[in-house]
């Protein structure tokens, strides 16, 4: 009797072992490019690179005409004038590129910190995604081949995009 509630314990424990775990896969970059939240990020940043290409035209056209106007009117100023007036403008030429050179930095910065939170939230999301659906692993594919090949059953990348854009919009 004993031996035989032995092994019923065994194969008790060889089974409970053998649980078969959830594992699936996504498409990082497919998820990302699909995700509404960065859509709307390029989206406002798209906007406002393009009001910065205007502000610095409309700057630049400005400069252009300070120049010419002091290119016409050189010839009636002494030597000296146009020494310091010429310097004067190289001197405004270099802060104006030094003050739009911050500016498309921050501007870059700033859409920086945005797609890294946009990143940190899919990363969050699915890993929620997974606990909530009972996944052991869900494993990232990318352009570095981190997962090669996947049966196409185990691919939830719809699934994810599906769910983290309604998760989105409804933040809305």
């Amino acid at each position: 009797m004993k031996n035989i509630l032995s092994v019923l314990s065994l194969v008790l424990l060889l089974a409970s072992c053998q649980e078969q775990q959830k594992i699936a896969f996504v498409d990082n970059g497919e998820i990302i490019n699909a995700y509404q939240e960065k859509i709307d990020v390029e989206a406002k940043y798209k906007l406002k690179d393009e009001d910065f290409k205007k502000r610095t035209d409309s700057i630049g056209q400005a400069f252009q005409l300070e120049v010419q106007s002091f290119q016409v009117n050189a010839s009636k100023l002494s030597q000296k004038k146009q020494q310091e007036q010429g310097q004067a403008l190289g001197q405004k030429q270099q802060l104006l590129q030094q003050q739009l050179q911050r500016e498309q930095q921050v501007l870059t910065d700033a859409f920086n910190v945005e797609i890294d939170s946009v990143i940190s939230h899919v990363k969050t999301f699915v890993a929620d995604y997974g606990k909530k659906n009972g996944y052991s692993f869900i494993l990232g594919k990318n352009e570095a081949g981190s997962v090669m090949y996947g049966q196409e059953q185990n691919d939830i990348t719809g699934k994810v995009i599906e769910a983290i854009n309604a998760k989105y919009k409804a933040k809305e």
